[in-house]
């Protein structure tokens, strides 16, 4: 141990472990009671990347409001958010900045009239050009410039709209995309086909990106390295697509395209959500407004008035002085129903009845009970899961439904609750997840065997996952839900699910975390679900997943992992620590309860006691993800050579999203600390024995004391013992 760990240890005991714990955890549950919404739900804003903003301002520009006075409010969050050299970047503490958001940035800034020798331009335009200018910018960046005059549509990568009558057996139908990228796709695919813009005016343009004039500039898409055959036949193509249509164009000949383009709007319409938006992310929601416009919907309709209305919903936007910031989702149910694990781990529904019941009738009522795109793999099963957003009824997610389960599972056998559909409503979830199971005994996250790879050979898809394959974390989530209820190990579900969790783990002994920051997140998912569903812990391949844990303790007790680890080998399990990931690794280590980890453990703690602040914990690094940027949608071998050059990113992530959850800093400590408290190897401890310990500085070794062994200590003690038996016996 370390001089200054050796000297918290000292001094930790002497203000009582186990109460500060337990000061920790009330304070923690008094603060989320402050901030829990009337209607008794909680959301924190997902902060993610300058993108989000810059593209808001595009888009209203496109659609002929540059007067918007959101436009000024969301360009003063981008000058808010640049970083000192110049760019922009994908999460807080990044290596590099990242070119399509810098690119995004300064075209945003540009559009609201900032002069290119603004300072912050002139930064923004010198690191663009020591990237390389905008030869390596992804698909996505180039619509965007496209959508504003700065770049020729017929060099962007093609979306037919007739994609929307592929059946389900072909390997490019809609339904075998991810979700976000299939809700993305069929906005774009109407973009695709009516190419419009509104370019910047002249005074306004890009011209300094193009420092060797437009006419020298090369549009041609970087070959994806070691996509072999695949890249060239999509590339071929795209050249075919592009010919077909202009050939159309001048021939006045649209085949089925206007068919196909009318089918996808139709698409789109049907699959508004209630608060306006699509898909309850913000792709698809700023496509679907800009595809809708373009095909001749007028502003004040009835779907484009809700879509523009959403930016004013408090649940999608967030105003700091005089800027704003957009959401790229939100998370309500997610963050209700992880609050309620928080006060159930910590002891506490009891002594806050009113603040529980309300999150929980606020949960049940957001159980989806209607099919959505799920359905069209799986028309037999019966609706069940939950959303993460407020109004997302499309897309219930597999993770939201185990921790929802989660959280219900307390009350279900409450007379009250019981009345009110508990029962059904946990059935229900339990028979949806066995449906949405994968043939691999995992589960994705919004799919049932969403792993079609070819589709991520395909030009459009550079901008990070394609498809959503079974994860461990969500994995994870649901073994422990299914355990939590009763469901037993032997279920075939749960054999599969198993098997399948020992094949996913690393060499070194840790899990891939895909929907949180990272190795630390999946270790931390996995060993309370094998604890829950009856796993035995004393196994070797749960105690290498502890000794990983144990060796990236840092110093002053917490864990801390990059984003940088999901490129970056050396960075696994290593970073600033939070308050977030030491509860993870708290979790994962108390579920085990090695004896070996109790110093660990109670270092751990005392982290996140001392960090905590008026009784909630600060944290400004990213430990959520939307996704790292492989493509593929799932972990893959980090010591690759070729990965980066692959890839198109370096530790910066240019191909990923990541986001910062802000109630990660709460619930999850609150949570671990209520673990420690329950578990043996904290709470086993009495605060007289701590005490004792701080002030004679020595344990059960005895380090302050001197023992003796007096030899006839065995010889007359047992005869005076059976002599007196034998008394005993004859009276």
């Amino acid at each position: 141990m370390t001089s200054s760990a050796a000297k918290r240890e000292q001094t930790a005991p002497a203000h009582n472990l186990r109460a500060a714990i337990e000061s920790a955890a009330r304070g923690a549950a008094d603060w989320l009671v402050r901030n829990q919404k009337p209607d008794g739900h909680w959301a924190g804003r997902p902060e993610t990347n300058a993108c989000m903003e810059a593209e808001w301002i595009l888009a209203l520009w496109f659609l002929g409001l540059e007067n918007h006075p959101l436009r000024q409010r969301l360009g003063q969050s981008l000058l808010v958010t640049q970083r000192e050299d110049g760019a922009w970047q994908v999460y807080h503490g990044a290596p590099n900045g990242d070119v399509n958001a810098t690119v995004e940035a300064y075209a945003a800034l540009r559009s609201l009239g900032v002069s290119d020798d603004d300072p912050a331009l002139v930064k923004a335009r010198a690191w663009i050009a020591s990237k390389g200018g905008l030869a390596h910018i992804r698909v996505f960046t180039r619509y965007w410039l496209a959508l504003i005059g700065e770049w020729p549509w017929h060099k962007t990568p093609n979306i037919p709209a007739e994609i929307v009558w592929f059946p389900l057996w072909t390997p490019f139908s809609i339904y075998h995309f991810a979700q976000w990228a299939r809700a993305t796709l069929m906005a774009i695919a109407v973009l695709s086909a009516k190419r419009p813009s509104r370019p910047l005016p002249p005074e306004r343009r890009l011209d300094a990106l193009f420092p060797r004039g437009r006419e020298n500039f090369d549009y041609t898409l970087p070959p994806k390295v070691g996509a072999g055959g695949w890249d060239r036949f999509f590339r071929g193509t795209d050249v075919i697509l592009h010919a077909l249509q202009w050939l159309g164009g001048e021939l006045n000949i649209g085949l089925f395209r206007d068919a196909a383009v009318r089918h996808v709007l139709e698409w789109i319409v049907r699959h508004q959500d209630a608060d306006g938006g699509w898909g309850g992310i913000q792709p698809p929601w700023i496509y679907s407004l800009m595809a809708l416009h373009a095909s001749g919907y007028p502003l004040d309709h009835p779907v484009m008035a809700k879509g523009l209305e959403a930016l004013n919903d408090p649940g999608w936007r967030w105003d700091v002085g005089d800027a704003t910031w957009i959401g790229a989702t939100n998370s309500p149910v997610w963050d209700t129903i992880l609050a309620l694990l928080a006060f159930d781990d910590a002891g506490l529904m009891e002594d806050y009845p009113e603040p529980v019941e309300k999150a929980v009738q606020w949960v049940l009522d957001r159980q989806v009970r209607v099919p959505g795109d799920w359905s069209v793999k799986l028309p037999h099963v019966k609706p069940g899961g939950w959303a993460f957003e407020y109004a997302n009824i499309r897309y219930p997610d597999t993770d939201d439904t185990a921790v929802a389960l989660i959280a219900l599972a307390p009350f279900r056998k409450d007379p009250k609750w019981r009345a009110k559909g508990i029962e059904e409503a946990i059935q229900l979830g339990v028979d949806w997840l066995i449906g949405m199971q994968s043939v691999s005994g995992g589960w994705g996250a919004f799919d049932k065997d969403n792993t079609q790879t070819i589709l991520t050979k395909i030009p459009f898809c550079d901008f990070g996952e394609a498809l959503d394959p079974p994860s461990v974390d969500v994995t994870a989530h649901i073994v422990e839900a299914f355990g939590k209820l009763g469901i037993s190990r032997e279920h075939p579900s749960m054999v599969c699910a198993l098997d399948y969790l020992k094949r996913e783990q690393e060499a070194d002994g840790a899990w891939f975390g895909r929907w949180g920051v990272n190795y630390v997140y999946g270790t931390g998912a996995v060993l309370p679900a094998l604890k829950a569903i009856g796993e035995d812990m004393s196994q070797d391949y749960v105690s290498r997943a502890c000794d990983w844990l144990i060796a990236r303790q840092q110093e002053d007790g917490g864990w801390g992992e990059s984003c940088a680890s999901y490129m970056d080998i050396a960075s696994a399990g290593r970073g600033a620590t939070t308050a977030s990931q030491t509860a993870w690794a708290l979790m994962a280590l108390l579920a085990v309860d090695r004896p070996q980890d109790k110093e660990a453990i109670e270092r751990g703690c005392l982290y996140l006691i001392e960090s905590q602040k008026d009784g909630t914990w600060f944290e400004a690094h990213y430990t959520g993800t939307g996704f790292p940027g492989y493509g593929v949608g799932q972990t893959i071998k980090l010591t690759d050579p070729s990965l980066q050059q692959r890839l198109m990113q370096g530790p910066e992530l240019s191909r990923a999203f990541m986001l910062r959850y802000d109630l990660y800093r709460h619930y999850f400590p609150m949570m671990a600390l209520g673990r420690a408290l329950r578990g043996q190897t904290t709470a086993g401890q009495t605060e007289a024995s701590i005490d004792l310990q701080a002030r004679l500085s020595q344990g059960p070794e005895l380090s302050r004391a001197f023992m003796v062994r007096w030899d006839l200590y065995r010889q007359y003690f047992p005869i005076m013992a059976l002599g007196r038996a034998l008394r005993r016996n004859l009276d």
